[in-house]
């Protein structure tokens, strides 16, 4: 019988040069939570029981923000999917406002989007499109 020799290969992923800070995972999870805080008050807003415009700004600055700090800790992060969902997002944000008659049924597109894209396995939030 043949002795076997185990054998340790080392792969470098994608994510290996992500850049970081201490404290970045709270900041990011801080983020987060203004981020859903602000998504609930504009969706009440939509459906009549709160601030749209606060929960606008509020989801706004905080998803510019985690947005920011994901490409920064990772320049290729727009070239990934869940960069571009960012983008797409943005996207649909404007058609909100350009047609507002649209913006509860965009509104609900927008978070089932975001739903999918942070909760796929990171094989396909970070697989590069271009």
């Amino acid at each position: 019988m043949r002795n076997l020799i185990p054998v340790h290969v080392v792969m470098l992923k994608q994510r290996d040069n992500v850049r970081d800070f201490p404290g970045r995972r709270w900041l990011n999870l801080s983020l987060r939570t203004a981020h859903l805080s602000g998504i609930v008050l504009l969706g009440a807003g939509l459906l009549g029981a709160g601030n749209v415009t606060a929960g606008a700004w509020l989801t706004l600055i905080s998803g510019l923000a985690m947005f920011a700090g994901d490409a920064w800790a990772n320049p290729a992060h727009l070239r990934e999917v869940a960069g571009f969902g960012v983008l797409a997002k943005l996207g649909l944000v404007a058609l909100m406002v350009a047609h507002p008659a649209s913006a509860l049924p965009v509104f609900w597109a927008i978070l089932v989007i975001s739903t999918l894209l942070s909760h796929a396995p990171g094989a396909i939030r970070h697989r590069r499109l271009f």
